[in-house]
Parts: structure tokens; sequence; C-alpha cells
């Protein structure tokens, strides 16, 4: 967030709008709009091309750029077959769709798959075009032996925009050396409730948040140059993980507003839609959301694709129902197909009789085709893998996945105990995650899509991912004792099941739960904890127990982990708490008996050294919640800014402790703020009070005091603020009014009036607060030109 985001004007298409808000007149998706093809994204040169390339290609060949393969479906025996290629693609093919985390293949192994289908496409097909490979991206590229960074709802915790920018660059260049050039990342639904199952893909439940945390990725990804970066893909669009059914205004302000930073600032080209219906319209065949929203007003000119299967989600298996759903998807502003073609192959017939409309058609492979020569794949000599021995695990990326592991970590509670001291020289570490690679790994990594989707086995070596229990009996001290005892199971046999919706895969799973090697004693492990000087409990779930397609009942501590923590408790012994999985879960019988609890998500391969060296001090901790932190299992949809702490949460959004102290101090609003102002400066001192150097983020909320039409509190801004002991900064928040606008109608309104703006530890943990008053004329806006604030930082 170094530099605010300044937008352009463009023209809003406003009577579109308003037939969709007002009216909600909706059009039916297998409708056709007539349209001519444009491609604003595009040079001259780069449409030149475009257009001498579709000149040349049959109707079948431009087709087939308009969908995807699994890899298996060209391979025998673990091998590309160049028969089933003659077969399956003899036209080309669009993408080669998860073709690392469906795999078993090393790096080398993968770029030489990658090497060898690419020749056969330039070499065997008429049009000689390369395919865009693409796969997942949240927590790193999802390949055998690439680093595994913390799933995306720690990273949101981190709140530092700059190191997951880093990340998502070491992500782009490991993909770019096996030949990927397109990451289905990142996912920026916003989440209100810890039942969801996908939660963890997540940033959290706060719109701004997630807008900067998703537009960090996708600079980080894309590098500026998709010649050398990789495309990245914003999903799910849109409200996918709640919220398609709100209020419009609602929508516009919140739901919609990560997509529209990641398109409008950090340059988006790629989206994908959902399962799930947009305002009762299947989302992936929506005239309202792909046209209304997402082309006239965010102005998007790139690629809509659907989520796996989702085209077909929406028909039944025959032949004259597939082609129903193509014609519906494609008239409807859908691009791109995945993972196959079940539904667009039929796009050659469909076009004959007309019922494809042609200029939609050749707008939707015109977009496609354009993606590839921005990428590189058409120069004439395209760089489309790196040659030599590959290493997608440097030290280099393991150090950003240890900090944002350190980082992603939340102290949610310490009564002394921690960091442990000197004192400390019996520890009993016990739980079914104390020993084990599993609790380090989310969704979407390649190590559980393996597990899950594909019945494989995994290799903890590749790359390495170091356990707590590793970490610890690495760096304690030769006269401390270390006694491990697993104690308890994950979860019940029937606490888990596969969630038959979405993806078509569902349909074949069967729920696998995870199994452990060690030894299972409760009564062995409890022993333990009696004659140990402090027990560290690492509990919590493992991805069988969260993700895509895997529900949970309820949200506490899965299993009998509940009961086995109360009765560590019970021996009196002080007891920290380490809870690692993709979700909040529900402590509130246990809480009070903890000495400690840390809330770790999971963690990434360097997720053990992080946790270790928090316990042991060697890090101070600095993560703070980017979801509010249930009390109870209630199902109810929440959200800080609804204003009112419920008596349902635990911790609040923005809660987190340290192992030192923080003073805010000075705070400055300008009294007065014209409407038709550009920024305006708020700025306060912030000092460490303690004796250890520590990280404080510092979150700018706002507050409307004159009925203007906005939540009760919202978050505006936030950087963190590095500190050695003693030492104070001087923290600067560059706003803009137009922050403070709401949606109504069709227009951004800016409302004269009172607004306070808060500076704090949490959203509940304001420390100083101060009225500005808006003076001048309400403003009205088609689009608002800056979306994020900016912040700087200077000692004092």
């Amino acid at each position: 967030m170094k530099n605010m985001l300044m937008i352009g004007k463009k023209k809003f298409a406003g009577k579109m709008l308003y037939c969709a808000l007002f009216a909600q007149v909706f059009v039916c998706c297998t409708s056709v709009k007539q349209k001519s093809a444009n491609f604003t994204f595009q040079t001259s040169n780069i449409r030149k091309e475009v257009n001498d390339l579709y000149n040349k290609m049959s109707v079948e060949e431009r087709a087939a750029q308009l969908y995807g393969i699994r890899p298996q479906e060209v391979m025998t025996d673990g091998k590309l077959s160049l028969k089933k290629c003659k077969e399956k693609i003899p036209y080309g093919v669009g993408h080669i769709c998860q073709f690392a985390c469906a795999l078993d293949l090393g790096p080398n192994e993968l770029r030489d798959f990658v090497r060898d289908l690419q020749e056969y496409l330039v070499n065997e097909t008429p049009s000689g075009i390369p395919a865009i490979f693409h796969e997942e991206a949240i927590t790193g590229f999802a390949a055998k032996g690439s680093t595994i960074y913390p799933q995306q709802l720690g990273v949101a915790c981190t709140w530092n925009t700059d190191l997951a920018r880093e990340k998502t660059q070491q992500t782009a260049r490991s993909m770019r050396a096996v030949g990927a050039t397109m990451a289905l990342s990142p996912m920026v639904d916003l989440i209100r409730t810890a039942h969801w199952s996908r939660v963890e893909e997540s940033y959290g439940e706060d719109p701004y948040l997630t807008a900067a945390m998703g537009s960090a990725f996708v600079e980080g990804i894309q590098g500026g140059d998709l010649r050398k970066g990789v495309a990245a893909c914003t999903k799910h669009f849109l409200g996918y993980g709640g919220g398609s059914k709100l209020p419009w205004k609602e929508i516009y302000e919140e739901i919609l507003f990560p997509h529209e930073v990641a398109i409008r600032q950090a340059g988006s080209k790629t989206i994908m839609t959902s399962y799930g219906s947009f305002k009762n319209e299947p989302a992936v065949a929506s005239e309202t959301l792909l046209n209304v929203v997402l082309k006239d007003y965010l102005q998007f000119d790139g690629l809509a694709v659907s989520d796996y299967g989702a085209v077909g989600y929406i028909s039944q298996s025959d032949p004259e129902s597939l082609k129903k759903t193509a014609t519906a998807a494609l008239n409807a502003g859908n691009d791109l197909e995945f993972p196959s073609g079940s539904n667009y192959k039929y796009l050659p017939e469909l076009l004959r009789k007309g019922l494809v409309n042609e200029t939609r058609f050749e707008e939707a492979v015109k977009k496609a085709l354009a993606l590839k020569v921005r990428l590189g794949l058409l120069d004439k000599k395209a760089k489309l893998y790196e040659t030599g021995n590959l290493n997608l695990d440097t030290p280099r990326d393991r150090e950003t996945a240890y900090k944002l592991a350190c980082q992603s970590v939340v102290m949610l509670k310490n009564n002394g105990i921690l960091p442990l001291t000197e004192k400390s020289k019996k520890i009993a570490l016990v739980g079914p995650n104390a020993n084990t690679f599993w609790c380090m790994l989310g969704d979407y990594t390649y190590q559980s899509m393996q597990f899950f989707w594909w019945g494989g086995k995994i290799d903890p070596n590749e790359p390495k991912i170091v356990s707590l229990h590793e970490a610890l009996t690495d760096k304690l001290d030769a006269d401390v004792t270390l006694n491990y005892e697993r104690g308890c199971d994950w979860s019940e046999s029937n606490e888990a099941s596969v969630i038959r919706e979405g993806d078509p895969r569902t349909k074949r799973l069967k729920m696998m739960l995870m199994e452990s090697a060690d030894v299972t004693d409760w009564k062995k492990a409890v022993k333990v904890a009696s004659g140990s000087d402090v027990v560290i409990a690492a509990l919590g779930e493992n991805p069988t127990l969260c993700g895509e397609a895997r529900n949970r009942k309820g949200i506490r501590l899965p299993g009998e982990q509940e009961k086995f923590l109360k009765e560590l408790i019970a021996t009196g012994k002080p007891v920290v708490l380490v809870m690692f999985g993709g979700r909040p879960q529900v402590i509130d019988e246990v809480e009070k008996g903890c000495a400690a609890v840390l809330q770790a998500w999971y963690p990434g391969e360097e997720g053990g050294n992080a946790v270790a060296d928090i316990i042991l001090g060697n890090v101070n901790p600095s993560g703070k919640l980017s979801i509010s932190y249930p009390k109870t299992e209630k199902q109810e949809q929440y959200c800080y800014n609804y204003g009112v702490t419920s008596d349902n949460i635990a911790y609040p959004f923005g809660y987190g402790l340290s192992y030192t102290s923080y003073e805010y101090s000075n705070i400055s609003v300008p009294a007065h703020v014209r409407t038709k102002d550009i920024t305006f400066e708020i700025t306060c001192m912030v000092k460490n009070t303690g004796s250890m150097a520590g990280t404080e983020i510092v979150q700018l909320y706002a507050s409307p005091k004159s009925g203007q039409a906005l939540k009760p509190i919202q978050l505006k801004g936030f950087t963190r603020v590095e500190l050695k002991p003693g030492e104070s900064k001087k923290i600067s928040f560059t706003v803009s009014p137009q922050q403070m606008a709401y949606f109504a109608g069709h227009q951004w309104i800016i409302e004269p009036g009172d607004y306070e703006f808060k500076l704090g530890a949490s959203s509940s943990d304001i420390r100083l607060k101060s009225t500005c008053r808006f003076i001048g004329d309400r403003v009205n806006m088609d689009l608002r030109n800056i979306l994020l604030s900016a912040s700087r930082q200077t000692f004092k």
C-alpha cells in the first residue's frame, strides 16, 4: 500500500445498471447480446497478431482454445502419449488444467512433461498454438517439491502486503520454471462464518483487508510483465463465500470491492465465476453478473472462466442439455470452460445452427489468444520453460515461508507462561498435531490435493515439512527434556463427510481420514503431562477436516480433543494450547484453563520452526485476526463492521497479543475536509513501552457520525510498525474522502457531515479517535478513483 490508487474515471453504463438495480429485470442467460468484439487491453500489435492468427484458424481450432484438458487424459503409464494427444486434442487446446497437483512428478519430470506436450501442440497441430498450463497457487505453486507457504487465511493475519507480494513473486518464478503461466488464485471471497468449509482459502471477513492482500497477490504473481510473470485469476465472482443475494448496496460496497481493487489497481485480467448463483442466476451463465457488473460497471475487458465443471454443473449429462448450457454460458459472457470441453466441444455445431452468437464467440477466442500473446507464448523464440536442474524450494523461498508463518501466528491468550523460561526443564508435547506434517498443510497445497482428490501418497521431504516436534527438538537447550506422546486422535470416523456438490469429482470420492504411524496412548500422554513443568498441546484440524468438499460436524476442537485437553488442564500443569487448522475453532469451555493459546492456522513447510520460535521467545508474535473468532457454534453470519460486539465473539477482528506493549498518542485529524478534496492526512505516535522488540499492526477505522449510509465501523487503512524497546514512530495515513463514499442507486456518494476516525490495536481496542467534518456539496461519482489509503512511518 505504498502507492495510493489513482484511477482514471471511466464512463459508467448507467442505463444498464439502473435496470439491474431497480427494475431487477434480468435478461435470460441464453439470450444473445449483439456486441462488437472490443479488446482494449490489447495493443495494436497484439490485436493484429491475434486477428491474423484467428483468420487462419478453422472453427474447430478456435473452439479448442476455449476449453482445457486434464493431463491424465493424454498420458499412458505416467508418460505423455502422442497417440492420445492426436485422439483427444487434434486441433490443439486452450489450457492444461491442474497439471501439477494431479501428477506425482518432481520438478524436472514435470517440466519435461510440459516440454513434450508443448512440442506436440506447436509441431503437430494445425495452428501450432501452445497451451496455458495453469495451477493453484494460494499457498504457493501446488507442485511436488515446491515451497509450501502458509494458507491464505494465515497470510491475511500477517497484515503484511509487502511480504505477501514477495511470496507470489517467488511463486511465479517456480511456476514459470516448469512452464506454468496462469494461477487459479487468489481467492477473495469474504467469509462471514467459520462453518464454511473453504474459509481457510479466504483473507477473512473484511473487504478492505481482503482487497489489499488480494491486490498484493496479483501484483506479485503478475510482476508487471506477463512475459515473465504469471497471469492471476481472482475468484470467485461473485459472493460464493456468502453475499450473492445481499442488497445491491452491500454487494457493491463490500462483496465486490476486493475484485474491483484486483482488477482496477493490480491489473487482474482473468476472473473465475463459481458453482453458485448470483441473484437467482447461475453465476457461470449470469447476464447480470458477467455484463452488468463485470463488463459495464468494472469495465473489465479480460477473460471470464468457469470453475471446474461449473458449466456442466447447471446441466444434465445428455448432449442436448450440455449444448444448452454451453450456449447459455458463452452467450452470457463466460469465455473459457474448465477443466474440459464437456460442453464447449459442441460450440462448432452450435455456431452452425445459429444458437451461439458469432461475435461473442469471436470475442472469447480472441481474448483467449491475446492472453497467450501477452504471456509470450506466441513469441518467435518463446521461452516456455526453464532448462537444467530445477529447484522449486530455494533457501530464499523457505525464508519467506518462515517469515510469513511467524507473522501469521496469532497469540490469543498469555498469562505470562510464554515465552518459556529456563524454569521449564521438562516439557510435555502432546496431541495429534504435535509430530505430523499434515497440520502444516492447507487445502490447495500439492499434498492436500494429491491425497484428497487423487488418493496419492505424500513424501514430507519433497519439500521438507518441519513438524513442531522436530523444531522443538532442534531448538531446545541440551538440559531441557522434551517428552512426546500423541495422546488422542484427530477425529472420529463419522465426524467428516464429502460435500456432494460443486466439483463433479465429489460424486466418486470417499471420505478418507488421516492416519498416524505414532502410538495413540491417552493415559500415557496425561501421565507425561502430569510429570512436566509445562504442557504444549498441539490440537486442531488436518486437511481432511477443512477444505473444499469437506464437511465437519461443528467447529469445536474435533473428535475427543476437547475432552483430552480438559484432562491435561486437570493435571494442574500450565497448558499452552496450539491450534492448527483452516478456521477458528470454538474453545469457550477450555480457554480459561489454558495458560496460553496460539492460533497457528495451516502455517506451511516452516510452520514447526515458526511456532517453536514463538513459544521459546526467539520471535515476538505479531499476527492479528483477519476474522472474528467465535465463542459459540451458532451459524449466524457475522462481521465486526455490523457495529455491535456480539456475545458470540470470543476475540474480535484485528485482535492479537504480543510479548511487548505499545502506547498510542497524539492523534491528528483535520477539523475540516472538503468533500471534493483529493486526500487528507491522519497521524499518530506509536511507542514500544515494553522490554522486547516487536511489531504492532496499527489499524485505522472510520465511523459515520451524521447519519451517513455507511456501516458503523469500517477498516480504512493499516500498517505494520517495527519498534525496538522504547522506540517511537510517527504513523501517517493518507486518506481520501472517496473512501467514505457509499453506493446508492447507480452512483457513489460522498456525504458532507461528521466522520470519526479511530486508531487502534483491533476493531474493539481503539486507542485514539477524533472527528473530522466534511464540508461542501454532496459529491456524486460513477466510479471511485481512490480505493485504498497509503501509509508512511518516520522516527521521532
